[in-house]
């Protein structure tokens, strides 16, 4: 054993432990993926999804075990870890712009068309306005028209 590991409780050995084996199997589902599936986006999906969560568990595992036995926190571990999530889904959000751009056949059809219905009424929404009462029919030429008063003049 160690002089790293003689230091750590036991509940931390399991923690690492498990964090380390769940990385592995993340990252193994996501190699797999990567070989096994049969287009471009599927591949794509696998990598960028289940090797990120893989790669973040044993970073994470790293951190916590070498930031307790040395007794102070690794912060290595957690910068990686946070700038991994952030790039690779833009990474690979790109990766799909392109492939969409170089074969436009690859992009869904567009969902489609709902009824003409009115939108569901959201649940704390106030209630819609009462209609505008009805309208008096316009004058015709047998009705005189109203006369209008004239302006009064200005002082």
């Amino acid at each position: 054993m160690s002089a790293m590991t003689a230091n750590l409780p036991g509940w931390l050995d399991l923690l690492l432990a498990a964090l380390v084996v769940a990385g592995t199997l993340f990252s193994l589902v996501g190699s797999w993926g990567l070989v096994k599936l049969p287009t471009f986006l599927m591949r794509l999906h696998g990598p960028t999804k289940a090797t990120t969560l893989g790669v973040g568990c044993v970073l994470i595992a790293s951190a916590l075990g070498f930031g307790v036995a040395g007794g102070g926190t690794s912060l290595h571990e957690f910068v990686i870890t946070l700038l991994l999530f952030m790039t690779a889904p833009v990474s690979a959000h790109l990766l799909v712009k392109a492939a969409f751009r170089l074969d436009p056949s690859l992009r869904p059809p567009p969902p489609p068309a709902l009824p003409d219905a009115p939108p569901p009424a959201l649940p704390n929404a106030p209630p819609p306005p009462p209609p505008p009462p009805p309208s008096l029919p316009p004058p015709t030429r047998s009705q005189p028209q109203p006369a209008t008063p004239p302006p009064a003049p200005w002082r």
